[in-house]
């Protein structure tokens, strides 16, 4: 299994509409009003209200992967920023997976805003109306240099995580015989109550007390894992990191968090880039910049110099007259993006040396040269270091 590449080819980019249009908010919505903006699309496109409707349940889960992403800050700070293109692998401390949302999913992980179970029409926990048990996330920290940024790399780790039980196969049970259906719900995982209101009678469901929304209990349990269905052990997993990633970032494995209670839902595995610096180089998003030092001689009579990439060195031309400063440009010699939106390039900065100590000699040659017109900056000259100050003030 591999991470997912935060680029999204255009065509599904395109077929997504906007989470918030999904939602029917405005980009300046609060928290609040994206959760009550989401309550009222999930119980309008549930399944049980709807069903057989292939639509209304692409519908629901739509708004559930809508409220996902904007019900987050960090996810939401990244959606308004890149769109989709920014969420599907990988997030600026997001962490969305992509790829969409399955029903056991959003029962899983929402159930809470509807107090476990939609009233009336359902269960909220599956859509049988079993409540489903997920896996908690996983977070590592993965460290790259320059050069596996560059390329992509695939790396290998080792995490200790809970597992499903080899013995009970995640069940809990000892075996088959030891899962009975629960005696007070009668499998159907969840309880009716009737309560007396100004407005009449009201139903509500709930998940329920005997088996926690299960739908069955254990009469005995497995004894490698104490009924509970997962262990702790550890798995080797490999990352492919795609290329262009940074600092920060977070990427996204589906399922590779640890596992959940008894055949439940697992986490997912969050992997967090952490860029080694260069010796040389210096990144500025996609750009890499490098100081390069030039002696007096080399600036005058021009020169050819070798400077760093990140896959080895290249051969510079160093023009004669060349003013401190100056900013060489080498194409596609820096970072791809990760939405492969294209290279960065190497921005050489060009400094000089200036001699902190002269021997006598030196001293008077530098006095002779000091009168010459040549050595004399011309207005031109003068006029524009006074326009790269003044743009750098501005």
């Amino acid at each position: 299994m591999t991470v997912k590449s935060p680029a999204i080819q255009q065509g599904k980019n395109m077929a997504k509409r906007d989470y918030y249009e999904v939602l029917e908010v405005d980009k300046q919505a609060s928290v609040e009003e994206i959760k009550k903006a989401y309550r009222k699309k999930a119980i309008q496109y549930h399944p049980d209200k709807n069903p057989g409707n292939k639509e209304a349940e692409e519908k629901f889960k739509e708004a559930a992967e809508a409220y996902d992403i904007l019900s987050n800050e960090q996810k939401r700070q990244r959606y308004d920023r890149y769109g989709h293109a920014g969420l599907e692998g990988a997030s600026h401390g997001g962490g969305y997976s992509g790829g969409g949302m399955s029903m056991e999913d959003i029962f899983a992980q929402f159930g809470d805003l509807f107090g476990g179970h939609f009233s009336n029409f359902g269960g909220f926990g599956s859509s049988h109306g079993h409540s489903v048990h997920r896996g908690s996330d996983l977070r590592v920290k993965v460290k790259l240099t320059l050069k596996d940024i560059a390329s992509g790399v695939e790396k290998k780790i080792k995490v200790r995580k809970y597992v499903s039980c080899a013995k009970c196969h995640g069940s809990g049970a000892e075996n088959d015989k030891a899962i009975i259906t629960c005696s007070t719900c009668k499998g159907s995982g969840y309880v009716t109550r009737v309560t007396n209101t100004f407005l009449g009678q009201m139903q509500a469901q709930s998940a329920c007390p005997g088996c926690s929304g299960a739908g069955k209990t254990i009469s005995k349990k497995c004894p490698a894992c104490a009924g509970e269905g997962i262990v702790t052990s550890e798995e080797v997993i490999t990352l492919n990191i795609p290329a262009g990633v940074g600092e920060g970032m977070q990427l996204s494995m589906r399922g590779k968090g640890n596992a959940a209670r008894r055949g439940g839902i697992n986490g997912d595995l969050l992997i967090v880039i952490e860029e080694e610096k260069h010796a040389e180089l210096i990144r500025d998003e996609n750009d890499l910049i490098y100081n390069l030092l030039l002696t007096i001689p080399q600036v005058v009579l021009g020169d050819s110099v070798e400077v760093p990439t990140v896959n080895g060195k290249v051969k510079v031309k160093i023009e004669p007259g060349t003013q401190p400063g100056k900013i060489l440009r080498l194409r596609n010699q820096g970072l791809p993006s990760v939405n492969s939106y294209g290279t960065g390039d190497l921005l050489v900065n060009v400094s000089v040396y200036i001699p902190e100590k002269l021997s006598a000699s030196e001293k008077e040659k530098m006095k002779d040269l000091a009168s010459s017109e040549n050595f004399q900056p011309s207005q031109s000259a003068r006029e524009r270091i006074f326009s790269k100050f003044r743009d750098l003030l501005h």
